[in-house]
């Protein structure tokens, strides 16, 4: 007999500079939903909220669910995974000139970064057969699956065009120091602070922001709407925080969630970590900027200290080829994977709070009034339904749609 699981992670991370106030009621919405309308058993339905309660949505915890949610899979099964919390974007880090554009992640409440590759992996293990949705409400959501299909949104077509935009640039403008700015404006602007661009063929959702850290907060109708996207100066932060270290930047990122994490991190940063340290035994130093400095004197301690093993959770990764570990590198998806995205890549999605101080993600809100409606929406019908309402109500962010076309057609959930 077919099952129906699912895995529902709400982040909250309530006393942080990055609090948010609507995922757990999301969570909690949700999880009514799939017992009540699309009869889902509650043993086979699991939670992670940081509540205080056990287990906490960490990083390794929710790969372990989705691990299970997968691995236990059955031709016929419907597995499906919702997500409300921050997003953020990793920028290139290597020094190599191909190495351009964002790894899109999601932000468990130990900052241990679940990436688009992480996600694209566990879709490609879903046997055949097994329908696996995703809907993420959180910023920069368009791309946590990507080279699937985009049957709604820009997201793909904005990023073919910034990769001709990059091709098309002097070698020497393709640089980390080049991309680096690109970076710097990224930051600035996630946090409110726009700044003049070339071109803008997309609104996002903070174009409208007036530069101060309330800018981050603004009213729409009758909500109180703060956006769940996590700028990397505030990952950066909290990074600092949880380390005790000064010295992280946005070009040691990764090498400071391999050193917090370890063999809990992403398997991508565990690769990027094997490139680069291969890099260095091999003394290939050329064309790192700032962050090589950083990675030798850890790996050199290392050595020093006889803890090589500390080493093992990237150097047993297995990596086909150093493009594997660049920024927005993914393999291609399966077609029984669905994702449903609050926003594109370069949006960011919005928590709102009522004047009677019920908290929700704009999406999530979204979702539960359209199933609330009598009848079977199909994937498309919802996002575009949900587009619709969100417009309406005076949100910016475009939420996507990216599956198979046969699974555009399909109903949601079931």
């Amino acid at each position: 007999m077919a099952a129906k699981r699912a895995v529902l992670v709400g982040i909250n991370y309530p006393g942080t500079k990055a609090e948010l106030k609507g995922c757990h009621n999301d969570v909690a919405r949700m999880r009514r939903c799939l017992v009540d309308r699309f009869g889902f058993d509650e043993s086979g339905i699991r939670v992670l909220i940081d509540d205080g309660s056990a287990p906490q949505p960490t990083g390794a915890n929710i790969r372990r669910e989705l691990a299970r949610l997968v691995g236990d899979a059955r031709p016929g099964d419907l597995l499906f995974f919702h997500y409300s919390g921050h997003g953020t974007r990793l920028p290139a880090e290597t020094g190599q000139d191909d190495d351009t554009g964002y790894d899109e992640c999601i932000v468990p409440c130990d900052m241990n970064l679940i990436t688009d590759q992480d996600f694209t992996e566990l879709v490609q293990k879903v046997p055949s057969g097994c329908l696996f949705t995703i809907v993420s409400d959180s910023c920069h959501s368009g791309g946590l699956l990507d080279k699937t299909k985009e049957q709604i949104g820009h997201s793909t077509k904005q990023s073919q065009t910034q990769r001709r935009e990059l091709e098309e640039r002097p070698a020497s403008d393709t640089s980390f120091r080049a991309f680096l700015k690109d970076t710097v404006r990224d930051v600035f602007e996630s946090q409110g602070i726009h700044l003049p661009h070339r071109s803008h063929s997309h609104r996002q959702g903070h174009d409208d922001d007036d530069g101060d850290e309330e800018s981050r907060y603004i009213n729409t109708a009758d909500a109180h709407v703060k956006n769940r996207s996590l700028p990397l100066s505030t990952l950066i932060e909290m990074l600092k925080e949880k380390t005790g270290k000064d010295d992280i930047d946005v070009g040691s990122i990764r090498l400071t969630l391999f050193n917090l994490f370890g063999d809990d991190a992403s398997p991508k940063i565990k690769k990027f970590m094997k490139v680069m340290l291969n890099k260095l035994q091999q003394g290939q130093h050329g064309g790192i900027v700032g962050f090589m400095g950083a990675l030798a004197q850890e790996f050199l301690k290392a050595k020093l200290d006889g803890k090589e093993e500390e080493l093992d959770p990237a150097m047993k990764q297995h990596v086909h080829s150093d493009q594997e570990v660049y920024a927005g590198t993914t393999a291609r998806v399966p077609s029984n994977g669905v994702l449903i995205s609050g926003c594109q890549t370069d949006q960011t999605s919005a928590d709102a709070t009522t004047p009677k101080g019920v908290s929700y993600g704009a999406l999530s809100n979204a979702i539960q009034a359209i199933l609330a409606e009598r009848g079977m929406v199909t994937n498309k019908e919802l996002v575009l339904k949900a587009r619709k309402m969100l417009s309406k109500q005076g949100y910016t962010q475009q939420p996507g749609l990216y599956c198979s076309d046969e699974n555009a057609s399909v109903a949601f959930i079931c």
